[in-house]
């Protein structure tokens, strides 16, 4: 049995590009991670943060893990990357979210499903909105919000 599930990745330190690729490899060989596709690669300024600007893509998987062991996985690989939470906002090797897991709605210390922002960033809704037009948010359809998010500027890498 399987679910679909988006991640949201970004990076802004280092090859931020290089490391998104390498991380997406990374993710399709984790057990447990059926398939793995990915929308195009997009820049995007900083939100609320200071840094360089950021690489941002989403992938769509189809996973046979909890939304709980999935998340564990990706933190895993942000490790690996050499992801430090030195601060809220603080640049980074890599950022891997959990935005999206079907059929789940949840709200607990470790995960919120969906991403409770994801709404609000058009560097997410653009990639997102690549792969699948019609997925539903609890806030409306992806491209409804993205059009909310006219004033935020993302550009395909």
């Amino acid at each position: 049995m399987s679910a679909l599930a988006y991640l949201g990745l970004g990076a802004n330190l280092g090859d931020a590009k290089l490391t998104l690729e390498q991380a997406l490899e990374d993710l399709s060989r984790e057990a447990g991670v059926l398939s793995c596709e990915h929308a195009h690669f997009y820049g995007s300024a900083p939100i609320e943060a200071t840094g360089p600007d950021f690489v941002n893509t989403v992938a769509k998987i189809h996973t046979s893990l909890t939304p709980l062991a999935l998340l564990a996985v990706i933190q895993s690989i942000e490790m690996r990357y050499g992801r430090q939470r030195t601060h809220h906002n603080a640049p980074r090797t890599l950022d891997l979210d959990l935005l999206w897991f079907e059929g789940v709605s949840l709200t607990s210390p470790q995960l919120s499903l969906p991403h409770p922002r994801m709404h609000l960033r058009a560097f997410v809704l653009k990639p997102l909105s690549e792969l699948d037009s019609t997925l539903q948010l609890p806030q409306g359809d992806v491209m409804a919000l993205l059009a909310q998010c006219k004033d935020q500027t993302v550009w395909q890498l």
